[in-house]
């Protein structure tokens, strides 16, 4: 199927989501909650495009958008500046700690107001990227707690999680890095809990948590490897060099 995007003709499968296509083709839209790991949400509506068909001017969210029939897209229009910068007013206004949401103000220009109060200090967009990656893995240690203008994402009670693993999922998907943790060589710290460092027996580097370790080796009903990837890998070329007498 084929379809235009700013005036370039684009071929498709018919259901794609029309962010991917985009992407593929080169266009820059910008988003927050999607993350090609998990299921799209289109929750921040940053990504929202103009789409035209059969003379019909639409704007639509582009990473939950499926491409049925031939159409026009437009990623940059007036229209939708006009509503990208009130999206990101909106965004930096819940979130005004974080430097992603600066950036990205700075970059696709955000409208300016002085009728909506900043929540101080705050860096989390309630995405839900981060419950979302961790409901992935099966922990299901943080989710979304209380309503309204106090929602937040928290381990249960707000203490520390018995199924937090320190695995840092959470963090590494988090697109406006809201989730902070520390390391110090021996202990990392997440949501308020400290984990054994697992180091590889080989070189010493650090691999993940302990308690990670376990939960992966429990899941795949194996007994954990104590080596990093690069020392996994040595291993295995020094197991094949061995068996075929290659030197």
């Amino acid at each position: 199927m084929e379809i235009s995007i700013n005036g370039k003709e684009c071929t498709c499968e018919k259901g794609e989501f029309l962010l991917e296509v985009a992407k593929r083709n080169g266009f820059d839209i910008p988003t927050l909650c999607h993350h090609p790991g998990l299921a799209e949400q289109g929750c921040c509506r940053v990504c929202i495009v103009e789409v035209v068909e059969n003379g019909r001017s639409k704007v639509v969210v582009s990473c939950v958008y499926p491409l049925e029939r031939p159409c026009e897209v437009y990623t940059d229009s007036e229209r939708i500046k006009e509503e990208r910068s009130v999206i990101l007013m909106l965004l930096k206004t819940r979130a005004p700690a974080s430097s992603e949401i600066q950036a990205m103000c700075d970059k696709y220009g955000a409208f300016e107001t002085s009728r909506l109060k900043p929540v101080d200090g705050e860096k989390c967009i309630l995405c839900g990227l981060c419950t979302k990656a961790c409901d992935a893995l099966g922990t299901g240690a943080i989710s979304t707690i209380n309503r309204g203008v106090t929602k937040k994402v928290a381990t249960p009670y707000e203490n520390p999680s018995v199924d937090c693993i320190g695995c840092t999922s959470c963090a590494q998907v988090c697109p406006t890095g809201a989730i902070e943790w520390s390391e110090d060589g021996e202990t990392r710290t997440i949501w308020g809990k400290n984990f054994a460092l697992a180091k590889c027996e080989s070189c010493g580097s650090i691999i993940s948590t302990e308690a990670e370790l376990r939960f992966a080796g429990e899941r795949a009903g194996v007994e954990t490897n104590s080596l990093c990837e690069s020392c996994r890998k040595k291993s295995m070329a020094d197991v094949l060099a061995h068996t075929y007498g290659i030197e």
